[in-house]
């Protein structure tokens, strides 16, 4: 059983997110003095820490909203939605639909992906390592049985299809391409982490179906059939063989 809190524990905690109370009277020095300011000092760094903490994972959102008003969100997000883990790489997995509910008319939608996509690059992370599956493994499936091939999905791997340029936008938001003409051409993202970096790879029309139907154990031809109803056009053995590329999968399940 996990221990009880101590008395003064919660005053103490209960006004390090809200400038609005008071400092507890339970404060004070050897001779008795309440020591609101430093409290004060605290609450500030206790904010800021949390707010820095989100500019750090979502640096593409911050670029895209700049930096004075990200700064006010990310403090805003801290008070509204306190960390609920003490490992603080588990938080903001609520920034994006925070963004959803409060972004400004301008941003709507597409922040909110972009969030959602960048919280997924820091998921895959940390992820857990594992070697991806070597692509010369299906030359040893026999080609009557390609289509019951089925694969066990990479701890890194991830899938997001979204209404909005995300993937344009993260990569121009982190430097590392051109601004997107139309931020709301739809794309698909994928998030792999094969070795020590994580990648994001556009997917195509229908690669979204495709990955998610594998990840989620569906065999080859199954997947293939659901990409391709959704895309006729898709070129399924391309898409499959940037997926092996990517480190999508660690191996076969049957192998």
């Amino acid at each position: 059983m996990p221990p009880e809190p101590l008395p003064f524990a919660e005053p103490f905690a209960a006004g390090l997110l809200d400038p609005a109370i008071a400092a507890p009277g339970l404060i004070g020095d050897a001779a008795g003095r309440l020591a609101g300011k430093r409290y004060d000092v605290y609450r500030n760094n206790v904010t800021m820490g949390l707010a820095k903490t989100i500019e750090s994972i979502f640096p593409a959102v911050r670029h895209w909203v700049g930096e004075k008003t990200f700064r006010g969100l990310a403090i805003d997000h801290a008070r509204a939605e306190p960390p609920s883990s003490p490992l603080l790489f588990d938080y903001g997995h609520g920034f994006a639909d925070w963004l959803d509910r409060i972004a400004p008319p301008e941003f709507a939608g597409w922040l909110a992906d972009l969030a959602r996509l960048e919280r997924l690059w820091l998921d895959a992370w940390h992820a857990a390592d594992a070697a991806p599956l070597d692509p010369t493994a299906l030359a040893a499936v026999l080609p009557e049985k390609l289509g019951d091939v089925r694969f066990v999905a990479h701890p890194a791997a991830r899938m997001f299809s979204s209404r909005h340029a995300v993937v344009s936008l993260l990569r121009a938001g982190r430097g590392d391409g051109e601004a997107p003409a139309d931020r709301n051409r739809p794309e698909a993202a994928l998030v792999t982490r094969p070795a020590f970096d994580v990648e994001v790879r556009f997917l195509p029309p229908g690669g979204a179906a495709f990955l998610t139907a594998l990840i989620a154990g569906e065999p080859l031809g199954v997947a293939a059939a659901m990409a391709l109803d959704q895309a006729p056009d898709i070129d399924i053995a391309a898409a499959l063989a940037a997926m092996l590329a990517a480190g999508v999968f660690t191996r076969l399940a049957d192998a």
